[in-house]
């Protein structure tokens, strides 16, 4: 099969390349998505489908929106049901972080991790200043960065934008 490694390989002189320990993690937590994309639409696809056709009133254009909720529903169920019920918590909150932040990017036309970036990059440590200070300046920097209000989000601080966009969906509760 095209793309799929040989566990033989080896014996004939076709050893795998080593991968470093990002590319092993990104192979395994993105380089999967297909393989599951086809796993999750095995599992859920045809019925989503014949539940939508009963309804031949709906207009063609939510019976799309209706797709995409129920698919990225019973997405996130089955993320949520595979985590050990003390990480789901963790996990689903830092979703909704994310949410919020992307959903701040995409209102305001900004990426604000870059802008962070942008911040601390901006930081030069001082003459005579210790590596170990320099870091700890760098960490409060970034951490009171969240609280200051930014140009790109008419002066909103990021946080406070973040968390209006989560009230908004209810990712704040």
């Amino acid at each position: 099969m095209a793309g799929e490694l040989d566990p033989n390989a080896s014996l004939f002189g076709g050893d795998e390349p080593e991968m470093s320990e990002e590319e092993a993690f990104l192979k395994e937590t993105f380089g999967k998505n297909p393989n599951r994309t086809s796993a999750l639409s095995d599992l859920f696809c045809a019925e989503m489908l014949a539940t939508i056709d009963e309804d031949p009133e709906l207009p063609e254009e939510a019976k799309r929106q209706l797709i995409f909720k129920m698919t990225a529903n019973s997405v996130l169920d089955v993320i949520v049901e595979s985590l050990a019920p003390e990480t789901a918590e963790e996990v689903t909150s830092c979703l909704d972080g994310f949410l919020g932040m992307s959903l701040v990017n995409k209102k305001n036309q900004v990426d604000i991790m870059a802008e962070l970036r942008k911040a601390v990059l901006s930081v030069k440590q001082d003459t005579g200043e210790s590596d170990e200070d320099f870091e700890r300046r760098l960490s409060d920097m970034e951490d009171a960065w969240w609280s200051i209000p930014q140009p790109l989000l008419n002066g909103r601080t990021p946080d406070d934008a973040i968390r209006e966009e989560m009230r908004r969906y209810g990712l704040d509760e």
